[in-house]
């Protein structure tokens, strides 16, 4: 399988990754699986990057997990939850590794940003996915108060953010999250493409 990529991405994802290993690992209750990883940046060429591409960045990180789920046989979609600055909480799908049909990747970044802030509000935080949250991932999002959600491409069967349900434009929900388009849309449609073609291939 090989990845189409512009100069763009492999600078920013080797930039990352240089980031990312540096960064400290908290471990979760939950599953020896599930990881938070605090980001942050101490050089002012770092800072620069946030400054003139969050999203890029971000969102780069998501599709970073999402080929780790492709690799695995996992529906291929990431996640990463950002706040103040870092990425507190990442996953992919574990739903075949684990046997557990609520192990998506927003999940199970939900549940690593909770654990590394030790609070279940992640009030004033963001979460970047490679496809549009499905309507159990919504519903967990708009639960744990999450302040946005920004996702590359639309799920149009499962979506439950703008493609089936709107679930945070419902009438008298106590929490409103902001939603949009980002980044890599067709890379994330890509990686989502090629994973069904392969699996349909091999039947």
């Amino acid at each position: 399988f090989k990845f189409h990529e512009t100069d763009l991405d492999f600078v920013l994802r080797h930039f990352c990754i240089k980031i990312i290993n540096r960064a400290p690992v908290a471990q979760l209750d939950r599953a020896t699986d599930y990881e938070s990883v605090g980001w942050g940046f101490e050089s002012l060429r770092a800072r620069f990057f946030i400054i003139m591409n969050p999203d890029a960045i971000y969102m780069q990180q998501a599709l970073y997990e999402a080929r780790k789920a492709f690799e695995e046989g996992e529906i291929p979609i990431g996640a990463v939850v950002v706040y103040n600055g870092k990425i507190i909480g990442r996953g992919h799908n574990r739903t075949e590794a684990l046997q557990d049909a609520t192990a998506h990747a927003e999940i199970i970044a939900i549940t690593a940003a909770e654990n590394y802030l030790k609070n279940w509000r992640l009030k004033g935080a963001r979460l970047y996915v490679t496809a549009e949250p499905c309507i159990m991932c919504a519903g967990a999002i708009l639960l744990s108060r999450i302040d946005e959600v920004i996702f590359a491409t639309e799920e149009p069967k499962f979506g439950g953010v703008v493609s089936r349900v709107r679930i945070f434009d419902l009438e008298g929900i106590n929490h409103r999250v902001k939603y949009r388009k980002g980044p890599y849309g067709e890379e994330a449609a890509r990686l989502l493409r090629d994973f069904f073609l392969k699996r349909r291939a091999k039947q």
